[in-house]
C-alpha cells in the first residue's frame, strides 16, 4: 500500500482524531487494488466512515467530495491522463 496522497499523519481526514480510524479506499469496487496502489485512501474515524448515517459509504455528497479532493492531488503529482488510464473516470 503506498502512502496517502491526502494526509501525512494517521488522523480522522475530517474531523483530525486519531481514535478509533478506519482506512478508507476512496476509488472503490474494481479500483481498490489501485487505490491503493496510488495512495487514494484516507484516516476515517468509524463512524465518518461506516459506521452511521452520515459516514462517507452512505453519504454521496462525502463521498464525491473525497473523489474530488483525490483526483486534484493525484493529478498535481501525475496528470490526468495518467488518472483516466487508472480510474477511467473523470470526478471533477
Amino acid at each position: 500500500m503506498s502512502k496517502s496522497l491526502l494526509q501525512d499523519e494517521k488522523k480522522c481526514y475530517i474531523t483530525g482524531a486519531i481514535n478509533n480510524l478506519h482506512q478508507h479506499h476512496i476509488y472503490m469496487g474494481a479500483n481498490r487494488k489501485n487505490a491503493d496502489k496510488w495512495g487514494c485512501w484516507v484516516w476515517l474515524r468509524a463512524d465518518w466512515h461506516n459506521m452511521s448515517n452520515y459516514g462517507v459509504h452512505f453519504n454521496k455528497e462525502l463521498d464525491l467530495r473525497l473523489k474530488k479532493e483525490c483526483q486534484k492531488a493525484f493529478e498535481e503529482k501525475y496528470d490526468h491522463d495518467t488518472f483516466m488510464k487508472v480510474f477511467h473516470k473523470n470526478y471533477l
